[in-house]
C-alpha cells in the first residue's frame, strides 16, 4: 500500500475535499509543485489553476482553485483557496464568456484600476479553461 497524507481543500464558502492522498500537484507562485507524503514543511501562495489529487487507492480527482495558499506539514496538506470548485462542476462556455468579457474590458480601459481588475479576471478565466481542458485530455 502506498504512503498517504491527509489533505484538505477549503474555500471561503466550504470544505471541498478532505481525505487521504498519495500525491497532489498544483502551481505555486514560483512554479509547479508536486507534494508527496514526507514532503518538507512548506507555505506558499498558489496561482489560479488545476489542483490534481491522487487519492488513496490511485483514483485521480481534479479541482480548480482561483488562488490562495498551500501549507504542507508532516502529516497534513492544506489548500486554502479563495474559490475552489470540483472540476466536473465547471462550465466551459461560462469560462469562455468570462474570458471574452475580460479581454473586452482590457481594451476599453478607462482607468488603471479597471485594467488590473480585467487582467485578473482574464487570468482566472484562462485558468478555468486550462483546468477543464486538462480534465478532458485525461478522460478522452
Amino acid at each position: 500500500m502506498a504512503m498517504t497524507v491527509h489533505c484538505d481543500i477549503v474555500s471561503a464558502e466550504e470544505e471541498i475535499f478532505s481525505g487521504l492522498i498519495e500525491f497532489v500537484s498544483l502551481t505555486g507562485s514560483l512554479g509547479d509543485l508536486g507534494i508527496t507524503p514526507g514532503h518538507a514543511p512548506l507555505l506558499t501562495e498558489i496561482n489560479p489553476g488545476p489542483v490534481e489529487l491522487k487519492k488513496q487507492g490511485g483514483e485521480e480527482q481534479v479541482f480548480y482553485v482561483s488562488g490562495g495558499f498551500l501549507e504542507v506539514q508532516p502529516n497534513k496538506v492544506t489548500i486554502m483557496a479563495d474559490t475552489a470548485l470540483r472540476a466536473h462542476d465547471m462550465n466551459e462556455a461560462a469560462a469562455e464568456e468570462a474570458m471574452r468579457q475580460a479581454e473586452q474590458a482590457m481594451k476599453d480601459q478607462t482607468a488603471e484600476f479597471e485594467y488590473s481588475k480585467a487582467a485578473s479576471q482574464l487570468a482566472e478565466a484562462a485558468a478555468q479553461l486550462r483546468t477543464i481542458r486538462q480534465i478532458r485530455k485525461k478522460v478522452g
